[in-house]
């Protein structure tokens, strides 16, 4: 199967891809400017890559979790995707992708943060799937 990970922000969604059972690779993040131009964005990027499903980051466990699942139902509306779409806890992403970078460019916001969480959250659920999905 081939997945494409998203970690959506409100300025930036991070992107991730996986064709292999085990290694996840972050792609160019999107600039949101709005969500209508952000879903197309994303569309175009899961119909290039002939994605079959998309894992999506969300905190698992607070309070935000259910708000954020609602966020991200309405996003994947926007983006119409058909295939399967996974929840998958993205608690500390962000700082594990900041951490891998440090001493590289971290404070350049050009979305490379954003995509290696992406590409985190990929690799965590990908560990984590049952052999049938």
């Amino acid at each position: 199967m081939k997945y494409i990970a998203i970690d959506l922000g409100l300025k930036r969604i991070g992107l991730a891809y996986s064709a292999h059972k085990d290694l996840a690779t972050p792609l160019k993040a999107v600039e949101r400017k709005n969500r209508d131009q952000a879903s197309r964005d994303v569309k175009k990027v899961i119909d290039e890559w002939n994605v079959d499903a998309v894992v999506v980051g969300i905190p698992m466990g607070g309070s935000s979790e259910d708000e954020m699942r609602r966020r991200v139902a309405h996003f994947m509306n926007l983006v119409a995707f058909e295939g399967e779409i996974f929840f998958q806890d993205e608690s500390n992403s962000s700082i594990e992708a900041e951490s891998m970078m440090r001493g590289e460019i971290k404070y350049i916001r050009d979305g490379r943060i954003d995509s290696i969480s992406a590409m985190i959250i990929l690799q965590r659920f990908l560990t984590k799937k049952p052999k049938d999905i």
